[in-house]
């Protein structure tokens, strides 16, 4: 769940958690991370401060830290946009502002609320009233508070200004957050002078930026959760067993990562758009602004609902005033309630998005991929002349439709090359032969297959010559191989394996050359020993191919009876009874391909066609709701670059790709169930194309395995969660 994807960020966290354990404080040097060093701060940014801010918030750190660089970032914001309202030396008096929050001899702290009132004296202002909940204003120095000014008669304006906390009536309040104190300021007539004047700066710019940074210490938070309740549920008993093993718990437990999960991808996202420095729209919103908005919905509701979950796996103990876990619970709520409720800033993700607002998700490569790049260009280009029967065999040649396999079938790829390969291809206008279940069968073959095997089927299936199907799932067993019960006995007479058995929701199977499948050899073992991995001709007699009709009406799987099929010898992959490990590099896929998405035609762009097709009264009646799934949907996205970012910088990815899957085939869904009830009764018409949708997308939370199975998964492969406990003797496995 880290929220850094390098590995100086993981070495930067790694070194924040270590000093927060031994001194229960934030290291000496972190308050000026993200500060220019002509402020007096480390150069870097707001992507390294909130991988920091992110252990913080695991160790829920009290004090100011927070309040205070929120208060060097928007004043650090203002710098940059040079934007200080003074004729001379402004500037300079912020830059020395900067300097004490970044040594700490400074205190800071930001008031997000209504703005108090300003009056014009000279070139400075007069302040007047009450801010509202402050946190960290009882401790701050220095207050960074909205103005609501009139210039010279005209409409109110909202300005920023630094005041003094001495010269501001500070009244502490009851925090909610036990380790954090909050506090109203008040002005009576407080002069600021011009040089204290944020200008440049409005409301946007300062709620993104606290969205921002809250968003980082929500992740932690969230993590932290995550991690107390699994460890928890491996050691706490209950009628017997580890509540972990319960199917409950374990689910519970794996949809807290997944939240937490997209907490990291959105906070990161947020922190990194404000490094890039992205330049704002004729309106003034930057894609900082809008993946600070998706932050502040994605990451501030995933510490309230993980912490929430995490009293809930501890049950009585987590209850209790000793553990820690209301602490945390109560800084989750505080954040949330403090930056405002996630309905507001669903709404604002909403209608940026309508504006034509957004944040492309891509990968930058480095610099030095331009001495690759020049050599793939030639080398495609070189491609691209040939006629196309030509360029499709040197492509297969080539090692170019499968570049991360080792050669002559690949060229050994590494993660950088891959990508650089990918832009290359699209940027010469060559395609890749569609392999579909071939591109499982290729890594299978070059692992384990005879080099008999991978003469006759590799080149012909790079060059899209032979289709394949999967003939892995079973009515009984669906995609669970332990259950199988297609069995391959040995044909005495005539040497090779008869098969005899069925296979289901297999998709081309009518249109199919060849098959991958798996049958039971050994009948006396149990669970995915005694498997072997056959390829089998599908014009073999005994194979029986029946469409299936699914419920829009369409047949795009079948089922395909097997009986007594003869496979030669020649065509076992791998070992006898060794068809499990042979199937794992089947289903494992080590390419690394650049972010996209599956939506299936439900997506973001679909779903804004929706809204702005709806009546004024009706679209605003949704914003809410559609801001979620856009903050949803562009977190998933993100889930998906951090993946190949993972892979590119030789960290390892974790959960973010069993996750990125996980929520990205539940969104669709959602996309197509929004969609679909916006048109009111005309979804009720078997023509209406949002029912069809509806119909098609149901399939993607079964396909590939079931949502329940990958929650299984997540919970015991990644959170290590205990088992299910293997069935009684004499039982059926699976």
């Amino acid at each position: 769940m880290a929220l850094g994807v390098s590995e100086e960020h993981l070495e930067l966290a790694a070194s924040v958690r270590g000093y927060a354990e031994r001194h229960a404080g934030p290291m000496p040097g972190l308050l000026g991370l993200h500060l220019p060093e002509e402020s007096g701060g480390q150069g870097y940014g707001l992507a390294e401060l909130a991988v920091a801010l992110e252990e913080l918030g695991d160790a829920l750190i009290p004090g100011g830290f927070l309040p205070t660089v929120l208060a060097s970032s928007v004043l650090a914001s203002s710098v940059l946009a040079s934007s200080v309202l003074a004729p001379s030396g402004g500037t300079g008096e912020t830059q020395k502002l900067l300097a004490g929050l970044a040594d700490g001899s400074r205190s800071g702290a930001v008031a997000l609320d209504a703005g108090l009132a300003g009056m014009a004296a000279g070139v400075g202002l007069i302040l007047d009233g009450e801010s509202g909940p402050v946190l960290g204003g009882g401790r701050a120095d220095l207050v960074v508070l909205p103005v609501r000014h009139r210039p010279g008669g005209a409409g109110p304006q909202e300005l920023w200004a630094v005041v003094d906390a001495a010269d501001l009536a500070v009244t502490e309040l009851d925090s909610l957050d036990l380790t954090r104190p909050l506090a109203t300021v008040r002005a009576d007539q407080v002069p600021v002078p011009a040089g204290r004047i944020l200008t440049g700066l409005g409301r946007a710019e300062v709620t993104s930026l606290a969205a921002t940074l809250f968003a980082a210490e929500a992740s932690g938070i969230a993590g932290w959760a995550v991690r107390t309740a699994a460890e928890y549920a491996k050691i706490r008993h209950q009628f017997g067993r580890p509540i972990g093993q319960f199917q409950a718990v374990k689910h519970r437990c794996a949809r807290m990562l997944t939240a937490a999960e997209q907490a990291a991808a959105a906070a990161w996202d947020a922190a990194t758009a404000w490094d890039e420095v992205p330049p704002a729209d004729e309106a003034g919103v930057s894609p900082a602004h809008y993946a600070a908005a998706v932050a502040a919905v994605v990451a501030l509701d995933a510490a309230v609902s993980c912490t929430h979950e995490c009293i809930q796996v501890l049950g009585g103990i987590g209850y209790t005033w000793e553990h820690p876990a209301h602490r945390y619970y109560r800084r989750a709520l505080s954040l949330r309630a403090l930056l405002g409720p996630a309905a507001d800033w669903a709404r604002q993700v909403a209608e940026l998005a309508l504006g034509g607002a957004g944040r492309p998700v891509r990968v930058d490569l480095p610099e030095d991929a331009g001495p690759l790049r020049t050599q793939i260009r030639a080398d495609l280009a070189a491609v691209a002349a040939l006629e196309r029967p030509e360029r499709t065999a040197r492509l297969a040649g080539g090692g170019w439709v499968v570049p991360h396999l080792p050669a002559p079938w690949g060229r050994a790829a590494s993660p950088l090359e891959q990508l650089v390969i990918a832009e290359e291809m699209k940027h010469a206008g060559l395609r890749a032969p569609a392999l579909l279940i071939g591109a499982w069968v290729v890594p299978a073959l070059v692992s384990y297959g005879t080099a008999d095997q991978q003469e006759r089927f590799l080149p012909a299936t790079l060059r899209g010559e032979i289709t394949w199907c999967q003939l892995f799932s079973e009515p009984g067993a669906g995609s669970d191989l332990a259950g199988l019960t297609t069995r391959a006995s040995r044909d005495e007479e005539g040497g090779g394996w008869r098969l005899t058995g069925q296979k289901i929701w297999t998709s081309l199977a009518k249109e199919a050359d060849w098959a991958i499948c798996v049958a039971r050899t050994d009948p006396s073992t149990r669970r995915h020993a005694g498997i072997t991995y056959f390829l089998v001709d599908m014009k073999s007699p005994g194979v029986t191919v029946r469409p299936l009709r699914e419920m829009t009406g369409d047949a795009l799987f079948n089922e395909v009876f097997l009986d007594g099929v003869l496979v030669p010898d020649d065509l076992v992959v791998g070992e006898v009874g060794d068809g499990w490990r042979v199937a794992r590099t089947t289903l494992a896929n080590e390419r690394v391909s650049l972010s996209g998405t599956w939506t299936f035609g439900c997506g973001t762009p679909e779903l804004l066609d929706v809204l702005r097709g709806l009546g004024e009264e009706a679209r605003q009646s949704q914003l809410v709701p559609a801001g979620r799934l856009v903050a949803e949907g562009h977190a998933i996205d993100v889930l998906g670059m951090r993946v190949t970012l993972k892979q590119l910088s030789g960290t390892e990815p974790g959960a973010t790709g069993s996750v990125r899957k996980l929520l990205g085939m539940r969104h669709a869904q959602e996309i197509a169930e929004m969609c679909w009830s916006m048109q009111g009764p005309g979804g009720a018409l078997g023509s209406s194309p949002w029912a069809r949708q509806v119909l098609l997308t149901r399939a993607l939370t079964i396909g590939g395995g079931t949502t329940d199975i990958q929650l299984n998964i997540i919970g015991e492969r990644i959170l290590g969660l205990p088992r299910d406990p293997e069935p009684p003797a004499g039982e059926p496995a699976g």
